[in-house]
């Protein structure tokens, strides 16, 4: 049996996947009738929208199958995200990936496997709309275009949860999709006893961005602040736009000195961003920074709370400071 390869894009894919807060949710009719239409078609017994997650594959909808879940490496479904197209596997006794696979072997008995990724608008392969029958078969080409065009419809309804879960204007994560993502890091950073800080931003000056030059520069300055975050940032650091003019960043595995690394650098590039756009104005920020203390916050909102109130506390002072100069 071969253990599936872990893709490249793999930590970017599993953050895409769980900030969708849909692991572990309960059946939902919209997934479950593709699921339905799927075994109906192709005249299989077994036809799953599955998820692929760190170590197992969760199914979305299943039909056909009593189990909510297998280990990801006997999933035949973490193979077939490793491409764009179609994997079909017409004889999985024939085939030396499969053969000793104990979905093979023992129940469910798969001998023909037919499985077409499930791709995201930010290109991220999620799971797959599959086929599983017990006996060997194949399909034809016109058999593989209406597998992909259910998968379309699957992927479609992805795209659908994605965007409750996704600021518009940015694309970084919104307060739900923030607050999901950032509490599953948590959780990892307690259960590792890993530090954590988190960062809140609010831009400064802001309102009269979008007073003297419109709305369109004002959405330019947060597109702007958001491509510097990301660009500042790294891959493992979870990030979002709670709206208006306020983003938040949990930095794991950061203590208190590795924290002051990042905002120096966000602040350099900042700076390079705005001597570079020359649009009038300069994008400055008041940031509210708490370090991640187990004992003192139980969950993310209480992290945000903290950041904000310490946000809060920084405007203030910076105003008052900028006071006394005048």
């Amino acid at each position: 049996m071969h253990v599936p390869p872990t893709p490249t894009n793999e930590s970017a894919r599993l953050d895409t996947l769980r900030a969708l807060h849909i692991l572990d949710t309960l059946p939902e009719e919209r997934f479950d009738r593709l699921t339905r239409l799927a075994k109906r078609l192709f005249g299989v017994p077994i036809a799953l929208v599955s998820l692929v997650d760190a170590d197992r594959q969760w199914f979305k909808s299943c039909v056909g199958l009593e189990a909510s879940e297998t280990s990801r490496d006997v999933s035949f479904c973490a193979h077939a995200i490793l491409g764009d197209e179609i994997l079909m596997v017409p004889d999985t006794l024939a085939d030396e990936r499969f053969h000793d696979n104990p979905l093979v072997t023992d129940n469910p008995s798969i001998r023909f496997y037919a499985g077409c990724p499930l791709t995201v608008p930010n290109g991220s392969k999620l799971g797959t709309l599959c086929l599983i029958d017990t006996k060997p078969r194949g399909l034809d080409e016109e058999e593989r275009q209406l597998l992909r065009d259910l998968a379309r419809m699957a992927e479609q309804e992805l795209a659908a949860v994605q965007l409750a879960t996704l600021d518009d204007l940015t694309l970084l994560s919104n307060r739900r999709g923030f607050e999901a993502l950032a509490q599953h890091a948590l959780n990892v950073c307690k259960r590792m006893h890993k530090p954590a800080s988190l960062l809140f931003f609010d831009l400064n000056d802001f309102k009269q961005i979008n007073d003297t030059l419109g709305h369109a520069e004002g959405d330019r300055a947060l597109k702007t602040f958001a491509d510097v975050l990301r660009t500042a940032l790294r891959e493992s650091d979870v990030i979002g736009r709670l709206g208006g003019d306020e983003f938040v960043v949990l930095l794991t595995d950061s203590d208190s000195g590795a924290t002051q690394e990042v905002t120096q650098r966000l602040t350099q590039m900042l700076d390079a961003r705005n001597a570079e756009a020359q649009r009038g104005y300069h994008i400055r920020y008041s940031v509210g920074q708490v370090q991640y203390d187990c004992a003192r916050h139980q969950s993310i909102a209480e992290l945000l709370a903290a950041a904000d109130a310490a946000m809060y506390s920084h405007k203030q002072a910076s105003k008052a400071r900028a006071a006394h100069r005048n």
